[in-house]
């Protein structure tokens, strides 16, 4: 009787997954710096659209407003054109020193700092004049403002064409996915409009979320400590009640109403138009503070508030080396 061969069973070997779908997979878990960066200015986009949709009344108005914003409406002959103007203002009016070029780390990076004498802050202004000095177009630097500023018939196009962003994540997230430096001023108003007794120290506001902006889009942070900007118009009352009775946080999101010595106005609210008193602005560029790229540490609360303070401290120590340098106490 004839037996039926014995057959061998055998088994498919296993689809290979496409190369395209494994890169994804592995994109997925570990991305790169650049991948990071794209998926983080995305999300901010789409968050902070929806904010400015969700607002209403004059608040809505400069939310849309401030909104409007290009990394591609800088102009080069501008600020070409301009060196005429802050040349000789930075040169000779301001005496400005500035130091430390050779710490900042390869573009992109979140450069963080301080600033005084709101609305023009002239020492936030000549960090980012001096930028322009020493790299051009071969590396820009965007500055920030506050949403009021940006939305200001002329002065928010000025702003713009000098390549300010509005102090949101989207637009500070699309710069720094794009390559760009972002100098960022995270005390806002609490910082700009402080009292002239307390100019030599360094106020963020308690605010983290740039520590959080910058695990986010892969970035390290590059403190600047600054001091001599307060001098150009020394603020006497901060006026947070003033602000609270007139509404101002709900309008224009401030929670303060200073009055200051300012010129040609002497003592009067800090909000207006001012001439610069000829103060002495010293400034500094500390060495890059490096964070963890993982998302996951951005709701760290502990980790972000340690490196929060290690920025501030940084700024702190650079202003108290700055300031010892003072020959006198006001202009000096």
């Amino acid at each position: 009787m004839a037996t039926k061969p014995k057959t061998t069973k055998t088994t498919k070997p296993a689809a290979k997954k496409p190369a395209k779908k494994k890169a994804a997979a592995a994109a997925a878990k570990h991305p790169t710096r650049q991948q990071q960066a794209d998926r983080y200015a995305e999300a901010a986009r789409e968050k902070t659209e929806a904010r400015r949709a969700d607002a209403d009344g004059l608040a809505g108005t400069i939310a849309g407003r401030a909104g409007d914003w290009s990394l591609d409406v800088q102009s080069s002959e501008l600020m070409e054109k301009q060196k005429y103007f802050w040349n000789p203002l930075m040169d000779y009016y301001f005496r400005m020193e500035i130091e430390g070029w050779e710490l900042l780390p390869p573009p992109p990076a979140l450069i963080v700092g301080i600033h005084s004498g709101a609305p023009f802050v002239w020492d936030a202004w000549t960090v980012g004049v001096q930028w322009w000095r020493h790299f051009g177009q071969d590396r820009i630097l965007h500055g920030t403002a506050h949403d009021a500023l940006m939305a200001m018939p002329g002065v928010g196009s000025y702003f713009r064409r000098m390549g300010v962003l509005p102090a949101a994540a989207d637009s500070i997230a699309g710069a720094l996915a794009a390559g760009r430096d972002v100098a960022l001023w995270p005390g806002g108003e609490i910082d700009s409009l402080r009292l002239w007794t307390e100019r030599d120290k360094a106020i963020l506001g308690g605010r983290t979320g740039f520590i959080r902006m910058a695990i986010n889009a892969g970035v390290p942070i590059v403190p600047v400590a600054t001091v001599g900007g307060p001098d150009s118009m020394p603020v006497l009352v901060r006026g947070r009640r003033i602000a609270k009775l007139m509404q101002l946080d709900r309008i224009a999101r401030l929670k303060l109403f200073p009055i200051a010595i300012s010129a040609p106005w002497g003592i009067a609210p800090a909000a207006l138009p001012e001439i610069p008193l000829p103060t002495k602005i010293r400034t500094a560029f500390q060495p890059p503070v490096e964070l963890d790229r993982d998302p996951e540490k951005a709701n760290d609360k502990a980790y972000v508030d340690a490196k929060y303070e290690e920025v501030r401290q940084s700024i702190q120590r650079g202003m108290d080396t700055l300031a010892r340098r003072r020959a006198f106490p006001i202009f000096g």
